[in-house]
């Protein structure tokens, strides 16, 4: 029989009336044997982490990229301001994300990689961050962090769930310590423990008559139920992980609430604040997983080494070749060099056990535009430092055909501890990017 011409003589039942009769049931609990091998696999190995940063403006090309591949490149204008971290970041050209297009509105897909996101009815994917924190976010207290500066609120992200929703940016760095490092009231702790129990009853509730529904439904039907439960399951999961945090103490810090810039002039001083928060996270494995969006289409005239440029950043990006417009965004372009160089060497002389920090830790700093001049988004501006990889040189692929930027993504799941052979339009790992 054609399964298209199956009708079903069973009642329909409601959404509405399948959330409202669940009454008390009890659902299986999470066994241990149904968390994937990796993922137990992941609590003995040594931590890894990873930092994602887009800026997503970019940089002005013909000053980051340089012009000879391999080992022995000479340094690029931009890139001389990381000149003592040399051997500890690759950079990248000709990379790209297949078939994601639309100017601006591709900063959402930097770590997702989903298709055209200017086109009418788009829907994101799950980022980079998200998978992860999937597998491994139940390892620490919080699975993963979500930074902006002078975010669009509601618009713009670069962590989005496995359903396509945006996950808002924490903007406030003094809010970020508070969550990473304050310990609440006993009170506080006990409201919180509520909230998340009741959460829990909901999920099980939810998931002990999804089970049951799933004998009178048909085989597509089935398998829709089968993925939904799967999914509450997880969720009950990570719910009963955070229960157990709540009860031990954060870690303690030799570091003040930093003071939140009032300003979006203040753009420099915000990411450096972020940097410090990332960085501190990941000294006290507070979370292995942190995304930080730079918002510089949302930011206006900005103050850089103690003087605001004349126009707002987004104007500046669009210079039309003018002189005293490129001057101004080479000031900020290697500004954000030096910030991250400062951030390479903080990382370089703190160490867990033997290693150094950069050696556990990650970092990406690209944009979802290769010139916001022109809106394009190939040949991406890519430097990817730390983590344990054998750095040191720029690795170029075809500038015409693009070489995916998601093999990279790839070949850091892998190196979180995640069995992965695929994200999104990747074709493998990344070429040339070898293990220390």
């Amino acid at each position: 029989m054609n399964p298209s011409s199956y009708i079903s003589t069973k009642r329909v039942c409601s959404r509405r009336q399948f959330l409202r009769g669940t009454g008390v049931v009890l659902a299986l609990p999470f066994l241990e044997a149904m968390m994937p091998a990796f993922a137990r696999e992941a609590k003995v190995l040594p931590p890894r982490r990873m930092l994602a940063v887009c800026n997503n403006l970019g940089l002005v090309p013909e000053k980051f990229f340089p012009e000879q591949a391999g080992r022995d490149y000479a340094l690029s204008p931009y890139l001389q301001e990381l000149s003592e971290h040399r051997n500890e970041f690759t950079v990248f050209s000709g990379v790209s994300h297949p078939d994601v297009d639309g100017g601006h509105p591709a900063d959402n897909c930097f770590l997702t990689a989903a298709p055209h996101p200017g086109s009418g009815g788009f829907r994101n994917t799950i980022s980079l961050d998200q998978y992860a924190a999937e597998r491994i976010g139940n390892l620490t207290r919080v699975p993963s962090l979500t930074l902006g500066v002078n975010v669009q609120q509601g618009q713009r992200s670069l962590s989005w769930t496995g359903t396509g929703a945006l996950i808002p940016c924490e903007e406030k760095p003094s809010e970020v310590f508070k969550r990473l490092f304050l310990n609440g009231t006993p009170q506080q702790v006990a409201a919180q423990e509520r909230k998340l129990a009741l959460g829990q009853s909901i999920m099980d509730a939810v998931a002990g008559q999804a089970k049951s529904l799933q004998r009178d439904v048909g085989p597509r039907d089935r398998e829709r139920l089968d993925q939904y439960f799967t999914g509450v399951r997880d969720l009950e999961k990570r719910l009963g992980d955070a229960r157990a945090w709540e009860r031990k103490p954060k870690p303690v810090v030799n570091a003040a609430i930093p003071k939140d810039p009032e300003s979006p002039r203040e753009y420099m001083d915000k990411v450096r604040l972020m940097y410090d928060m990332a960085r501190l996270a990941f000294e006290n494995d507070s979370t292995r997983l942190v995304t930080l969006m730079l918002d510089s289409v949302n930011s206006p005239a900005i103050e850089v080494e103690g003087q605001n440029t004349t126009d707002g950043y987004h104007n500046l990006s669009h210079h039309g070749k003018s002189p005293t417009k490129l001057a101004q965004l080479e000031m900020i372009d290697r500004e954000h060099m030096k910030l991250l160089g400062t951030l390479f060497g903080e990382l370089k002389t703190a160490h867990e056990g033997a290693d150094r920090l950069l050696d556990r830790t990650m970092i990406l700093y690209g944009s979802n535009l290769g010139n916001a001049n022109t809106h394009v988004t190939t040949n991406l501006p890519v430097l990817f430092a730390g983590g344990g990889f054998k750095h040191g040189q720029h690795l170029l692929f075809d500038r015409e055909r693009n070489y995916p930027l998601p093999n990279l993504f790839v070949s850091m799941l892998q190196r979180l501890g995640i069995e992965a052979n695929k994200f999104a339009s990747s074709t493998g790992t990344m070429k040339g990017l070898e293990i220390a």
